[in-house]
C-alpha cells in the first residue's frame, strides 16, 4: 500500500468517525463536514443556555442525582450519583433502560451511604431507531424525577 492509499484510508476512516460522533446519516464527505459544523454550532448553543442558566439559577430543589452519559462505540457508559442511599432508584432506572430498548450489557451498583450506578448500555439488535446520549439522559433524569415525586408521596 502506497503512502498516498494509507492517507486515503486514514482520512476515510477519520471522516467516518467524525460522521458517527456528530450522529450524521450523510454519505459524502462535504455534507458529513456541513453536518459537523451544525452539530458544533448546536453545542455552542446548548452551552451558551447552559452558562445563562447557571448565572440565573436558584432552583430550591436541586436534583437528587448527577447523570452523565457517554457514547460509545456501541451503546452507552451511564453514570447516575446521588448523596444519599435511594431505595428503589435502580429499580426506575432500569425501566427507563428497557423503555429505551437499552440492554444492560455490564453495571456496577452501590447503594450503601450514597447510590452510584455505572452501566454500559447497548441498544437491542432489533431496535430500529438509533437513540443518543441526549435521549438517554434524558430518559434517566425522568425516571429519577419519577421516582423522587413517588417516593415523597410515601
Amino acid at each position: 500500500m502506497s503512502s498516498g492509499d494509507r492517507k486515503k484510508a486514514v482520512l476515510y476512516h477519520q471522516l467516518q468517525q467524525l460522521r458517527a460522533a456528530t450522529n450524521s446519516n450523510a454519505l459524502n464527505k462535504a455534507s458529513i463536514i456541513v453536518d459537523a459544523s451544525n452539530y458544533i454550532k448546536e453545542l455552542k448553543q446548548k452551552v451558551d443556555t447552559l452558562r445563562q442558566g447557571v448565572g440565573t439559577s436558584t432552583a430550591p430543589n436541586p436534583s437528587p442525582a448527577q447523570v452523565t452519559v457517554e457514547t460509545l462505540e456501541r451503546g452507552f457508559l451511564i453514570n447516575v450519583l446521588s448523596d444519599k442511599n435511594s431505595p428503589g432508584l435502580l429499580v426506575s432506572i432500569l425501566e427507563a433502560f428497557e423503555e429505551l430498548g437499552l440492554d444492560v450489557l455490564d453495571a456496577r451498583v452501590s447503594c450503601s451511604d450514597t447510590f452510584q450506578l455505572e452501566a454500559v448500555g447497548g441498544e437491542n439488535q432489533g431496535q430500529a431507531d438509533s437513540i443518543d446520549a441526549h435521549v438517554v439522559k434524558q430518559a434517566v433524569l425522568q425516571a429519577i424525577q419519577n421516582w423522587s415525586q413517588s417516593s415523597e408521596q410515601d
